[in-house]
């Protein structure tokens, strides 16, 4: 291990590399809870596509796998350290290498943080639509990697619909760049869809070019209260099923409600079970008609309120609620995340679902999520000090997977799969798929050295 460590030492520039036992142990953990993590040998902190390719080479050289990472915001244990890997941070990437104002694209590094890429492309006048709730301190590289989606994606889709190309480095250090940067392009397999989403697996992203939008009219926002979370959950595929075209609807139960009120000193509705979130970004009477559209299905459906946002102002604090109900709940003890999606027509069966979990097992859930897509963040609340308690929570967490299966969902809309739930993806995907899985990781990284133990076993 000392040798890797000198040869490291021997390819990278002294600021690039990290030994340090103390220093280290930041960079052994994402933000998912009871996922294993080990001590790794080094840490790189590449500053450029050169500094990835040389710890790679040295790791394909001496058989040592190779942990990248992002911001370590992640909530699947993708990013965790193994015993004598090599993490490749790439926290120090993060600069912002191109705006095309008419092709309409950025080229960036992977360190870049979502909402500082968001801002800078807006003084353009253009729009990067993924945006996850932890927008403000996860990066670029870890959107892609796990596929990220965020609020906007009821209208706007996902991280994948965004990325023109990568660069990527393989297993054996060699450069990859796929995809272009036109607006359409099918030259060959779409390598490009393939690595996003693949959480470090298949190889390291350097470099993305993102599609990019038009700046969109200022959005009008309102907020609908429920006595009950299934009511909401039924309110929701009415919306859905009236063809309004929303860019955001997100829920929040009465737990996450008092959670994020507590946490940001607001001063939302504390009794409602359950409110909606809906926000219209089509300007002008199109979006007026579209709030309205909406506050009256809400209340031929169940909604006891209905309150338009007076201005822009006071839409964005209802987004900052929503923004911060995941932090705001880790302030309650420690906490489980699901990330289960679901059919949007089986969403009320998934509210009650959950809702009857907590009540069986006698535990706080908080329950969230991005209603318009049938994306949702049930969150298992619980004292990690109580091994009763955190028994009852794992069963919890599990019984969400399960539910979301049973209705027609996948385990993962968004975080990914990381280690928290490899066993899960088998149930998910069956013997075939899983076959192709790891087909396709022998192909591109034979040795198994990248992220391995992610994903597929």
């Amino acid at each position: 291990m000392s040798e890797v460590v000198e040869r490291l030492r021997h390819v990278l520039p002294p600021e690039a590399l990290v030994t340090d036992h103390d220093r280290m142990q930041s960079y052994r953990y994402d933000r998912a809870m009871f996922c294993p993590a080990g001590e790794p040998l080094a840490v790189v902190l590449a500053r450029e596509t050169a500094h990835v390719q040389a710890a790679v080479r040295v790791a394909a050289e001496y058989g040592v796998p190779i942990v990248p990472q992002g911001a370590r915001s992640g909530l699947s244990g993708a990013a965790n350290a193994l015993d004598g890997c090599i993490v490749v941070s790439l926290e120090k990437m993060d600069k912002i290498l191109r705006i095309e104002d008419v092709d309409r694209y950025v080229v960036t590094q992977p360190g870049v943080y979502n909402a500082v890429l968001s801002r800078a492309v807006a003084e353009h006048g253009l729009f990067y639509p993924p945006d996850p709730s932890s927008w403000e301190f996860c990066s670029i590289g870890g959107n892609l990697s796990t596929n990220s989606g965020g609020l906007c994606c009821v209208k706007y889709g996902v991280t994948t619909d965004y990325v023109l190309g990568l660069e990527v480095v393989l297993a054996d250090g060699r450069v990859l760049r796929t995809g272009r940067k036109t607006v359409k392009g099918v030259a060959g397999y779409d390598l490009t869809k393939l690595l996003v989403g693949s959480e470090g697996t298949l190889g390291i992203i350097t470099e993305a070019t993102l599609a990019l939008r038009p700046q969109t009219a200022r959005p009008r926002t309102m907020a609908a209260l429920f006595d009950s979370g299934v009511t909401a959950g039924e309110a929701i595929i009415e919306i859905i099923r009236s063809g309004v075209s929303l860019s955001l609807l997100e829920i929040m139960d009465r737990t996450t409600i008092a959670a994020v009120n507590d946490y940001k000193r607001m001063d939302l509705p504390t009794e409602a079970a359950a409110m909606l979130i809906a926000q219209s970004d089509a300007g002008g009477e199109a979006g007026a008609a579209d709030i309205a559209t909406v506050a009256k299905l809400c209340r031929e459906h169940g909604a006891i309120e209905c309150i338009e946002a007076d201005d822009e102002a006071e839409g964005e604090l209802l987004l900052e609620a929503r923004r911060s109900a995941l932090l705001a709940l880790d302030e309650l003890g420690t906490t489980m995340i699901d990330d289960v999606c679901v059919p949007r027509s089986r969403l009320a069966d998934f509210i009650g679902a959950t809702e009857k979990i907590a009540t069986d097992l006698d535990i706080t859930i908080g329950v969230l999520g991005h209603a318009g897509d049938g994306n949702m963040h049930p969150t298992v609340v619980f004292d990690a000090q109580d091994p009763e308690q955190a028994r009852r929570a794992q069963v919890a967490f599990d019984k969400v997977m399960e539910v979301g299966l049973e209705l027609g969902g996948t385990i993962t809309g968004e975080h990914g799969v990381g280690v928290l739930k490899r066993d899960w993806l088998r149930q998910e995907i069956g013997p075939v798929a899983e076959s192709v899985h790891r087909a396709i990781k022998a192909a591109l990284d034979p040795k198994n050295l990248l992220n391995p133990g992610k994903v597929v076993t």
